[in-house]
């Protein structure tokens, strides 16, 4: 099964300081870069966490459908002048983290105050994942590989099950259950 050309949404936390004093410079500019990036397409959303001390970095989240997406603002003038004007008000060069497949799933910054998903809310989520893909491999997948030996046939099994919860599913879960996840 190929998963390459699947869709997968991407999830990029950069952190940067503001230099001493311009914290509501850098904080405003950022703003303004976010309002550009919505024109991207696949877009999904941003936030800004302000740093959690005086001094600290903070963290500007950005979410799309895909990496072609992502690879898209990246290489737009837009950006490109935006950080231009970041320099200026920012400490050195923005420290990059590229969240997809599994890690981003449930997956959100360090923000001060914020309790991540209950394990228990994120298992049952995980379950009603995976629980309809091993009924449909069962029915489908087995009958074709029941020659195989035990150890090969798990091992061809379980990559479908990973494939098909990390690329198609999961990301619609946590999309559907969001609000529910976020409760507590």
């Amino acid at each position: 099964m190929s998963t390459s050309s699947a869709p997968q949404p991407v999830i990029r936390v950069a952190r940067r300081r503001a230099k001493p004093g311009c914290g509501p410079a850098y904080e405003a500019l950022i703003g303004g870069m976010l309002a550009d990036v919505k024109a991207v397409p696949g877009f999904i959303g941003a936030e800004v966490i302000p740093p959690a001390t005086e001094g600290g970095e903070h963290q500007t989240i950005l979410r799309f459908e895909t990496q072609q997406g992502l690879d898209a603002w990246d290489s737009s003038p837009e950006r490109h002048a935006w950080h231009q004007r970041l320099d200026a008000v920012a400490e050195g060069t923005p420290d990059y983290q590229v969240l997809t497949g599994l890690e981003a799933w449930f997956a959100r910054a360090e923000m001060p105050g914020h309790k991540p998903p209950k394990r228990w809310k994120m298992a049952i989520v995980t379950w009603l994942g995976i629980w309809p893909i091993v009924m449909v491999l069962q029915l489908f997948l087995n009958p074709l590989i029941e020659d195989v030996p035990f150890v090969p046939r798990v091992g061809i099994f379980t990559i479908f099950v990973v494939a098909m919860i990390t690329y198609l599913v999961m990301p619609q879960l946590v999309k559907l259950f969001r609000p529910w996840l976020a409760r507590h």
